[in-house]
Protein backbone atom coordinates (compact mmCIF):
# COMPACT_ATOMS: atom_id res chain seq x y z
CA UNK A 1 0.00 0.00 0.00
CA UNK A 2 1.65 3.28 -0.96
CA UNK A 3 1.86 6.04 1.55
CA UNK A 4 3.22 9.65 1.39
CA UNK A 5 5.69 11.41 3.15
CA UNK A 6 3.30 13.36 4.78
CA UNK A 7 3.21 14.98 8.08
CA UNK A 8 0.23 12.91 9.31
CA UNK A 9 1.34 9.87 7.99
CA UNK A 10 4.91 10.33 9.55
CA UNK A 11 2.92 11.05 12.71
CA UNK A 12 0.74 7.87 12.69
CA UNK A 13 3.85 5.89 12.23
CA UNK A 14 5.97 7.77 15.32
CA UNK A 15 6.26 5.05 17.64
CA UNK A 16 3.81 5.23 20.80
CA UNK A 17 6.26 5.96 23.35
CA UNK A 18 7.97 8.66 21.52
CA UNK A 19 4.65 10.12 20.58
CA UNK A 20 4.19 10.14 24.27
CA UNK A 21 7.71 11.45 25.41
CA UNK A 22 6.92 14.20 22.49
CA UNK A 23 3.47 14.73 23.96
CA UNK A 24 4.41 17.15 27.33
CA UNK A 25 6.05 18.91 24.99
CA UNK A 26 4.03 19.60 22.60
CA UNK A 27 1.19 20.40 24.43
CA UNK A 28 2.89 23.79 25.53
CA UNK A 29 1.75 24.51 21.76
CA UNK A 30 -1.29 25.33 20.44
CA UNK A 31 -3.31 22.75 18.35
CA UNK A 32 -3.98 25.04 15.55
CA UNK A 33 -0.35 25.69 15.16
CA UNK A 34 0.85 22.21 15.55
CA UNK A 35 -1.72 21.13 12.71
CA UNK A 36 -0.22 23.43 10.77
CA UNK A 37 -0.89 26.50 8.27
CA UNK A 38 -2.98 24.65 5.43
CA UNK A 39 -5.42 23.61 8.45
CA UNK A 40 -6.09 27.47 9.78
CA UNK A 41 -6.32 28.63 6.49
CA UNK A 42 -9.08 26.19 5.50
CA UNK A 43 -10.51 26.82 8.90
CA UNK A 44 -10.57 30.44 8.31
CA UNK A 45 -12.15 30.49 4.82
CA UNK A 46 -14.90 28.05 5.86
CA UNK A 47 -15.78 29.72 9.34
CA UNK A 48 -16.49 32.57 6.94
CA UNK A 49 -18.00 30.55 3.97
CA UNK A 50 -21.20 28.68 5.58
CA UNK A 51 -22.77 32.21 6.00
CA UNK A 52 -22.24 33.12 2.68
CA UNK A 53 -25.25 33.73 0.18
CA UNK A 54 -26.58 30.93 -1.95
CA UNK A 55 -25.72 33.38 -5.00
CA UNK A 56 -21.64 33.80 -3.06
CA UNK A 57 -21.67 29.34 -2.73
CA UNK A 58 -23.18 29.23 -6.28
CA UNK A 59 -19.77 31.73 -7.75
CA UNK A 60 -17.96 29.60 -5.56
CA UNK A 61 -18.68 26.28 -6.56
CA UNK A 62 -18.63 27.41 -10.86
CA UNK A 63 -15.76 28.59 -10.46
CA UNK A 64 -14.30 25.53 -8.48
CA UNK A 65 -15.95 22.81 -11.20
CA UNK A 66 -14.82 24.77 -14.00
CA UNK A 67 -10.96 24.16 -12.19
CA UNK A 68 -11.98 20.47 -12.00
CA UNK A 69 -12.98 19.86 -14.97
CA UNK A 70 -10.19 21.78 -16.88
CA UNK A 71 -7.73 19.83 -14.79
CA UNK A 72 -9.91 16.12 -15.65
CA UNK A 73 -10.19 17.20 -19.32
CA UNK A 74 -6.45 18.06 -19.65
CA UNK A 75 -4.96 15.55 -17.40
CA UNK A 76 -6.88 12.16 -17.43
CA UNK A 77 -7.52 10.02 -20.45
CA UNK A 78 -10.64 8.90 -19.03
CA UNK A 79 -12.16 12.40 -18.41
CA UNK A 80 -11.07 13.56 -21.84
CA UNK A 81 -12.55 10.57 -23.80
CA UNK A 82 -15.34 10.90 -22.27
CA UNK A 83 -16.29 14.44 -22.55
CA UNK A 84 -15.52 14.32 -26.03
CA UNK A 85 -18.17 11.21 -26.30
CA UNK A 86 -20.80 13.83 -25.14
CA UNK A 87 -19.48 16.82 -27.04
CA UNK A 88 -18.71 18.72 -24.15
CA UNK A 89 -15.66 21.06 -23.18
CA UNK A 90 -15.23 22.62 -19.61
CA UNK A 91 -15.40 25.74 -21.40
CA UNK A 92 -18.88 25.13 -21.77
CA UNK A 93 -19.89 25.39 -18.26
CA UNK A 94 -22.02 28.63 -17.59
CA UNK A 95 -23.84 27.51 -14.94
CA UNK A 96 -24.09 24.48 -12.08
CA UNK A 97 -27.14 23.43 -14.77
CA UNK A 98 -24.99 22.72 -17.31
CA UNK A 99 -23.32 19.96 -14.88
CA UNK A 100 -26.32 17.72 -16.41
CA UNK A 101 -24.75 17.52 -19.75
CA UNK A 102 -22.26 14.94 -17.71
CA UNK A 103 -22.55 11.59 -17.46
CA UNK A 104 -22.40 10.04 -13.97
CA UNK A 105 -20.24 7.52 -12.93
CA UNK A 106 -20.17 4.81 -9.95
CA UNK A 107 -17.54 2.37 -8.11
CA UNK A 108 -17.76 0.22 -10.76
CA UNK A 109 -16.40 2.49 -13.45
CA UNK A 110 -13.42 4.03 -10.85
CA UNK A 111 -12.39 0.09 -10.83
CA UNK A 112 -12.15 -0.52 -14.12
CA UNK A 113 -10.26 3.09 -15.48
CA UNK A 114 -8.83 4.15 -12.09
CA UNK A 115 -5.03 5.06 -13.59
CA UNK A 116 -6.67 6.71 -16.79
CA UNK A 117 -8.14 8.91 -14.10
CA UNK A 118 -5.37 10.17 -12.42
CA UNK A 119 -3.81 13.66 -12.99
CA UNK A 120 -0.30 12.63 -12.39
CA UNK A 121 1.92 10.04 -11.73
CA UNK A 122 0.83 7.76 -8.52
CA UNK A 123 4.47 7.68 -7.76
CA UNK A 124 4.75 11.53 -6.83
CA UNK A 125 5.67 11.80 -3.34
CA UNK A 126 2.66 14.03 -2.82
CA UNK A 127 0.55 11.11 -3.54
CA UNK A 128 -1.14 8.98 -1.11
CA UNK A 129 -3.49 5.99 -1.52
CA UNK A 130 -7.22 5.46 -0.09
CA UNK A 131 -9.87 3.06 -0.18
CA UNK A 132 -13.59 2.75 1.08
CA UNK A 133 -14.29 0.31 4.16
CA UNK A 134 -16.55 -1.82 1.70
CA UNK A 135 -19.58 -2.30 3.35
CA UNK A 136 -21.38 -2.46 -0.18
CA UNK A 137 -19.12 -5.02 -0.98
CA UNK A 138 -15.94 -5.00 -2.53
CA UNK A 139 -13.89 -1.93 -1.25
CA UNK A 140 -12.67 1.14 -3.77
CA UNK A 141 -9.22 1.77 -3.75
CA UNK A 142 -8.00 4.94 -4.90
CA UNK A 143 -5.54 7.80 -5.00
CA UNK A 144 -5.81 11.24 -3.38
CA UNK A 145 -3.58 14.19 -2.59
CA UNK A 146 -1.68 13.96 0.71
CA UNK A 147 -2.76 17.09 1.82
CA UNK A 148 -6.07 15.66 2.19
CA UNK A 149 -6.13 15.25 6.04
CA UNK A 150 -5.73 18.75 7.58
CA UNK A 151 -8.48 20.00 5.37
CA UNK A 152 -10.77 17.50 5.81
CA UNK A 153 -10.23 18.07 9.63
CA UNK A 154 -10.41 21.72 9.34
CA UNK A 155 -14.22 20.86 7.80
CA UNK A 156 -14.85 18.89 10.54
CA UNK A 157 -13.93 20.49 13.76
CA UNK A 158 -16.05 23.61 12.31
CA UNK A 159 -18.78 21.81 11.84
CA UNK A 160 -18.66 20.40 15.42
CA UNK A 161 -18.39 23.57 16.57
CA UNK A 162 -22.29 23.90 16.20
CA UNK A 163 -22.39 21.97 19.38
CA UNK A 164 -19.86 23.10 21.86
CA UNK A 165 -16.61 21.54 20.24
CA UNK A 166 -13.64 23.47 20.87
CA UNK A 167 -10.37 23.20 19.33
CA UNK A 168 -8.08 21.64 21.40
CA UNK A 169 -11.15 19.98 23.75
CA UNK A 170 -10.13 16.32 24.35
CA UNK A 171 -11.59 13.62 22.67
CA UNK A 172 -12.68 10.12 23.84
CA UNK A 173 -12.69 7.78 20.68
CA UNK A 174 -14.68 4.65 19.47
CA UNK A 175 -14.24 4.54 15.90
CA UNK A 176 -12.41 1.46 14.58
CA UNK A 177 -8.93 2.25 15.86
CA UNK A 178 -6.80 -0.95 16.38
CA UNK A 179 -6.06 -0.40 20.21
CA UNK A 180 -3.12 -2.55 21.78
CA UNK A 181 -3.36 -3.40 25.53
CA UNK A 182 -0.97 -1.54 27.57
CA UNK A 183 0.76 -3.51 30.32
CA UNK A 184 -2.27 -4.17 32.42
CA UNK A 185 -4.45 -4.75 29.45
CA UNK A 186 -6.05 -1.62 29.64
CA UNK A 187 -6.66 -0.74 25.24
CA UNK A 188 -6.00 2.63 25.57
CA UNK A 189 -3.58 5.45 23.16
CA UNK A 190 -3.30 9.14 23.24
CA UNK A 191 -2.33 11.52 20.72
CA UNK A 192 -1.14 14.51 22.20
CA UNK A 193 -1.38 16.66 18.97
CA UNK A 194 -5.06 16.16 18.49
CA UNK A 195 -5.72 15.48 21.96
CA UNK A 196 -7.93 12.28 21.25
CA UNK A 197 -7.78 9.02 23.67
CA UNK A 198 -8.56 6.12 21.57
CA UNK A 199 -10.37 3.25 22.81
CA UNK A 200 -10.80 -0.45 21.31
CA UNK A 201 -14.49 -0.52 20.27
CA UNK A 202 -13.41 -4.09 18.90
CA UNK A 203 -12.83 -5.44 22.60
CA UNK A 204 -16.07 -3.50 24.51
CA UNK A 205 -16.57 -6.42 27.15
CA UNK A 206 -17.86 -5.41 30.44
CA UNK A 207 -14.85 -5.18 32.08
CA UNK A 208 -13.10 -2.75 29.48
CA UNK A 209 -15.76 -0.35 29.04
CA UNK A 210 -16.01 -0.13 32.61
CA UNK A 211 -12.53 0.53 32.09
CA UNK A 212 -13.07 3.08 29.31
CA UNK A 213 -15.99 4.96 31.24
CA UNK A 214 -13.92 5.29 34.26
CA UNK A 215 -10.75 6.90 32.35
CA UNK A 216 -13.10 9.10 30.43
CA UNK A 217 -14.20 10.72 33.80
CA UNK A 218 -10.72 11.51 34.40
CA UNK A 219 -10.06 13.63 30.77
CA UNK A 220 -11.88 16.78 31.77
CA UNK A 221 -14.72 18.22 29.30
CA UNK A 222 -14.49 16.42 26.44
CA UNK A 223 -16.31 14.60 23.50
CA UNK A 224 -17.32 11.32 22.84
CA UNK A 225 -16.86 10.55 18.89
CA UNK A 226 -18.01 7.19 18.13
CA UNK A 227 -19.75 5.28 15.67
CA UNK A 228 -23.30 4.56 16.47
CA UNK A 229 -22.78 1.02 17.02
CA UNK A 230 -20.61 1.86 19.35
CA UNK A 231 -21.99 4.39 21.45
CA UNK A 232 -25.43 2.85 21.85
CA UNK A 233 -23.48 -0.44 22.89
CA UNK A 234 -21.69 1.72 25.93
CA UNK A 235 -25.04 3.41 27.02
CA UNK A 236 -26.82 0.29 26.89
CA UNK A 237 -23.92 -0.86 29.20
CA UNK A 238 -24.18 2.18 31.58
CA UNK A 239 -28.03 1.39 31.95
CA UNK A 240 -27.49 -2.66 32.48
CA UNK A 241 -25.09 -1.82 35.10
CA UNK A 242 -25.86 1.05 36.40
CA UNK A 243 -23.16 2.59 35.56
CA UNK A 244 -21.34 6.44 36.28
CA UNK A 245 -22.19 8.31 33.91
CA UNK A 246 -19.30 10.52 32.89
CA UNK A 247 -20.90 14.12 33.16
CA UNK A 248 -17.97 15.72 31.77
CA UNK A 249 -18.61 14.59 27.95
CA UNK A 250 -20.09 17.79 26.52
CA UNK A 251 -21.95 16.03 23.37
CA UNK A 252 -21.58 12.78 21.04
CA UNK A 253 -20.58 12.85 17.44
CA UNK A 254 -21.85 9.50 15.83
CA UNK A 255 -20.07 9.36 12.27
CA UNK A 256 -19.68 6.58 9.63
CA UNK A 257 -22.91 4.61 10.06
CA UNK A 258 -26.30 4.58 9.82
CA UNK A 259 -27.53 6.69 12.68
CA UNK A 260 -31.38 4.68 13.20
CA UNK A 261 -33.37 7.07 16.14
CA UNK A 262 -33.50 4.21 18.69
CA UNK A 263 -29.84 4.55 18.64
CA UNK A 264 -30.20 8.28 19.43
CA UNK A 265 -33.21 8.10 21.86
CA UNK A 266 -30.79 5.60 24.27
CA UNK A 267 -27.73 7.47 24.33
CA UNK A 268 -29.08 11.18 24.52
CA UNK A 269 -31.15 9.63 27.16
CA UNK A 270 -28.01 8.16 29.00
CA UNK A 271 -25.85 10.60 28.37
CA UNK A 272 -28.14 13.62 28.42
CA UNK A 273 -26.63 15.27 26.19
CA UNK A 274 -27.18 15.34 22.03
CA UNK A 275 -25.80 13.49 19.82
CA UNK A 276 -24.75 15.07 16.21
CA UNK A 277 -24.21 13.41 13.08
CA UNK A 278 -21.86 14.43 9.63
CA UNK A 279 -22.54 12.54 6.49
CA UNK A 280 -19.27 11.99 4.12
CA UNK A 281 -16.93 9.39 2.76
CA UNK A 282 -13.86 8.26 1.66
CA UNK A 283 -13.91 9.87 -1.99
CA UNK A 284 -14.67 12.83 -0.18
CA UNK A 285 -17.19 14.56 -2.79
CA UNK A 286 -19.63 15.75 0.01
CA UNK A 287 -19.91 16.52 3.24
CA UNK A 288 -23.43 17.36 5.16
CA UNK A 289 -23.82 17.76 8.92
CA UNK A 290 -26.33 18.68 10.98
CA UNK A 291 -28.10 22.10 12.04
CA UNK A 292 -27.19 23.09 15.55
CA UNK A 293 -31.23 23.55 16.01
CA UNK A 294 -32.65 20.70 14.29
CA UNK A 295 -32.09 17.93 13.06
CA UNK A 296 -31.68 18.14 9.24
CA UNK A 297 -28.32 17.88 7.30
CA UNK A 298 -26.66 21.09 5.51
CA UNK A 299 -24.39 20.80 2.54
CA UNK A 300 -21.10 22.45 2.73
CA UNK A 301 -20.75 24.00 -0.50
CA UNK A 302 -17.56 24.79 -0.28
CA UNK A 303 -16.51 21.11 -0.20
CA UNK A 304 -18.12 19.95 -3.34
CA UNK A 305 -20.72 19.75 -5.55
CA UNK A 306 -24.23 18.03 -4.14
CA UNK A 307 -26.80 16.77 -6.23
CA UNK A 308 -29.63 14.71 -5.66
CA UNK A 309 -30.80 12.46 -8.47
CA UNK A 310 -34.36 10.60 -9.13
CA UNK A 311 -34.20 7.21 -10.38
CA UNK A 312 -34.79 8.33 -13.74
CA UNK A 313 -31.54 10.70 -13.19
CA UNK A 314 -33.61 14.33 -12.65
CA UNK A 315 -33.09 16.59 -10.40
CA UNK A 316 -34.84 16.45 -6.98
CA UNK A 317 -36.20 19.59 -5.91
CA UNK A 318 -39.60 18.92 -4.10
CA UNK A 319 -39.13 18.94 -0.69
CA UNK A 320 -40.08 15.09 0.93
CA UNK A 321 -38.61 13.71 -2.55
CA UNK A 322 -35.76 11.15 -1.82
CA UNK A 323 -32.71 10.60 -3.92
CA UNK A 324 -29.55 9.65 -4.70
CA UNK A 325 -26.55 11.44 -3.82
CA UNK A 326 -24.03 12.59 -6.56
CA UNK A 327 -20.91 14.16 -6.08
CA UNK A 328 -18.27 16.67 -7.52
CA UNK A 329 -15.61 17.07 -5.30
CA UNK A 330 -13.31 19.87 -4.95
CA UNK A 331 -10.34 17.97 -2.21
CA UNK A 332 -8.82 14.99 -4.68
CA UNK A 333 -7.58 16.68 -7.76
CA UNK A 334 -5.26 13.47 -8.43
CA UNK A 335 -8.09 11.35 -9.12
CA UNK A 336 -11.31 13.98 -9.55
CA UNK A 337 -14.67 12.37 -8.49
CA UNK A 338 -17.55 14.06 -11.46
CA UNK A 339 -20.64 13.51 -11.12
CA UNK A 340 -20.11 10.23 -8.60
CA UNK A 341 -22.60 7.95 -7.41
CA UNK A 342 -22.26 7.56 -4.22
CA UNK A 343 -24.85 4.65 -3.35
CA UNK A 344 -26.61 6.84 -0.67
CA UNK A 345 -29.62 8.48 -0.89
CA UNK A 346 -31.54 11.44 1.35
CA UNK A 347 -34.65 13.50 1.00
CA UNK A 348 -34.24 16.94 0.13
CA UNK A 349 -35.85 19.30 2.64
CA UNK A 350 -34.85 23.13 0.67
CA UNK A 351 -31.82 25.67 0.38
CA UNK A 352 -32.33 28.22 3.62
CA UNK A 353 -32.66 27.53 7.14
CA UNK A 354 -34.99 29.11 9.00
CA UNK A 355 -33.45 27.94 12.52
CA UNK A 356 -29.73 29.10 12.13
CA UNK A 357 -29.80 31.36 8.65
CA UNK A 358 -27.56 29.17 6.19
CA UNK A 359 -28.42 29.21 3.17
CA UNK A 360 -27.21 25.50 2.41
CA UNK A 361 -29.01 22.86 0.35
CA UNK A 362 -30.76 21.13 3.69
CA UNK A 363 -31.41 17.32 3.09
CA UNK A 364 -32.28 14.55 6.00
CA UNK A 365 -33.38 10.77 6.44
CA UNK A 366 -29.55 9.67 5.13
CA UNK A 367 -29.42 5.77 4.08
CA UNK A 368 -26.40 4.32 3.43
CA UNK A 369 -24.73 2.18 0.70
CA UNK A 370 -27.26 -0.73 -0.19
CA UNK A 371 -26.66 -3.44 1.54
CA UNK A 372 -26.01 -1.89 4.88
CA UNK A 373 -29.72 -1.18 6.65
CA UNK A 374 -32.85 -2.82 5.02
CA UNK A 375 -34.37 -6.18 5.42
CA UNK A 376 -35.87 -7.88 1.74
CA UNK A 377 -39.60 -8.71 2.43
CA UNK A 378 -41.25 -11.98 1.01
CA UNK A 379 -42.28 -10.22 -1.95
CA UNK A 380 -38.95 -8.53 -2.42
CA UNK A 381 -39.41 -5.11 -1.34
CA UNK A 382 -37.56 -3.52 1.38
CA UNK A 383 -37.83 -2.99 5.01
CA UNK A 384 -36.05 -0.43 5.97
CA UNK A 385 -34.55 -0.04 9.74
CA UNK A 386 -36.89 3.36 10.65
CA UNK A 387 -40.00 1.12 9.60
CA UNK A 388 -39.12 -1.23 12.65
CA UNK A 389 -37.83 1.61 15.37
CA UNK A 390 -38.39 -0.22 18.88
CA UNK A 391 -39.44 1.96 21.59
CA UNK A 392 -40.87 -0.06 23.65
CA UNK A 393 -39.47 -2.38 26.19
CA UNK A 394 -38.52 -5.10 23.67
CA UNK A 395 -34.62 -4.70 24.17
CA UNK A 396 -34.82 -3.51 27.35
CA UNK A 397 -32.66 -6.34 28.76
CA UNK A 398 -30.60 -6.53 24.89
CA UNK A 399 -27.14 -4.82 24.54
CA UNK A 400 -27.02 -5.48 20.77
CA UNK A 401 -28.95 -6.37 18.05
CA UNK A 402 -28.12 -7.49 14.56
CA UNK A 403 -29.89 -8.78 11.51
CA UNK A 404 -29.11 -11.91 9.33
CA UNK A 405 -30.33 -12.43 5.98
CA UNK A 406 -30.15 -14.47 3.46
CA UNK A 407 -33.51 -15.39 2.04
CA UNK A 408 -36.08 -12.83 0.99
CA UNK A 409 -38.90 -13.06 3.92
CA UNK A 410 -36.52 -14.55 6.39
CA UNK A 411 -33.67 -13.76 8.95
CA UNK A 412 -31.95 -14.78 12.16
CA UNK A 413 -32.14 -11.58 15.06
CA UNK A 414 -28.42 -11.85 16.38
CA UNK A 415 -28.85 -10.20 20.23
CA UNK A 416 -26.53 -10.11 22.94
CA UNK A 417 -28.31 -9.88 26.34
CA UNK A 418 -26.98 -7.51 29.52
CA UNK A 419 -28.23 -10.64 31.45
CA UNK A 420 -29.19 -13.93 30.77
CA UNK A 421 -32.74 -14.51 28.98
CA UNK A 422 -35.04 -17.37 29.84
CA UNK A 423 -37.37 -18.74 27.04
CA UNK A 424 -40.31 -16.81 27.94
CA UNK A 425 -38.07 -13.75 27.70
CA UNK A 426 -36.70 -14.62 24.10
CA UNK A 427 -39.97 -15.97 22.80
CA UNK A 428 -41.69 -12.17 24.20
CA UNK A 429 -38.79 -10.16 21.78
CA UNK A 430 -39.02 -12.39 19.10
CA UNK A 431 -43.15 -12.14 18.97
CA UNK A 432 -42.54 -8.62 19.33
CA UNK A 433 -40.81 -8.25 16.66
CA UNK A 434 -42.53 -10.45 14.13
CA UNK A 435 -45.70 -8.32 15.22
CA UNK A 436 -44.00 -5.14 14.09
CA UNK A 437 -42.93 -6.94 10.35
CA UNK A 438 -46.56 -7.84 10.09
CA UNK A 439 -45.68 -10.59 8.30
CA UNK A 440 -43.45 -9.31 5.47
CA UNK A 441 -39.93 -10.87 6.95
CA UNK A 442 -40.44 -13.83 10.02
CA UNK A 443 -37.58 -13.53 12.35
CA UNK A 444 -35.91 -16.04 14.21
CA UNK A 445 -33.53 -15.36 17.36
CA UNK A 446 -29.93 -16.22 17.90
CA UNK A 447 -27.74 -15.77 21.54
CA UNK A 448 -24.70 -14.47 20.99
CA UNK A 449 -22.14 -12.78 23.01
CA UNK A 450 -20.66 -10.47 20.39
CA UNK A 451 -22.00 -9.11 16.51
CA UNK A 452 -19.98 -9.36 13.44
CA UNK A 453 -18.27 -6.11 12.29
CA UNK A 454 -16.35 -4.73 9.46
CA UNK A 455 -12.42 -4.60 8.94
CA UNK A 456 -12.92 -1.43 10.67
CA UNK A 457 -14.80 -2.25 13.20
CA UNK A 458 -18.33 -0.67 12.29
CA UNK A 459 -21.00 -2.84 13.13
CA UNK A 460 -23.96 -2.46 10.84
CA UNK A 461 -27.83 -3.12 11.31
CA UNK A 462 -28.30 -5.70 8.80
CA UNK A 463 -25.54 -8.75 7.30
CA UNK A 464 -26.86 -9.40 4.40
CA UNK A 465 -25.71 -12.31 1.97
CA UNK A 466 -26.40 -11.90 -1.56
CA UNK A 467 -30.15 -11.53 -1.13
CA UNK A 468 -32.44 -10.08 -4.88
CA UNK A 469 -34.46 -7.41 -3.91
CA UNK A 470 -36.57 -4.45 -5.47
CA UNK A 471 -36.29 -0.91 -4.82
CA UNK A 472 -39.53 -0.46 -3.36
CA UNK A 473 -39.95 0.54 0.40
CA UNK A 474 -42.43 0.15 3.07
Amino acid sequence: MKKALSKKNLWDKTPLLLKSTLGAGLGLFPTKWLLGKSFRTIRKFIHNAQWWSAEQAREYQLNKLSEMLKLAYEKTIFYRNTFDSVGFHPRDIKSLDDMNQLPTIDKQVVIENLLDMCTKSVNDSDVDFGSTGGTSGTPLHFYINANRSSVEYAYLTMSWDRIGYKLAMPMAVLRGRIVQPDRNGFRHEYDPILRHHYYSNFHMTDNNMKLYLKHICKIGPCMLHAYPSSAHTLAKFIIGMNGQVPNNVQGILLESENVYPDQVHTIESVFGKRTFSSYGHSEKCVLAVQCEHTQNYHVWPTYGFFELLDDNGNPVTTPGQQGEIIGTGFINTVVPFIRYRTGDYATYVGESCEACGREHIIIKDIKGRWPQGELIAIDGSIVTMTAINVHDDTFKNVREYQFHQSIPGKATLCIVPVIPLNDKEQQLIVTNMNRRLQGQVTLDLEIRTELVKTPRGKQPRVIQKSVPFTKSEI
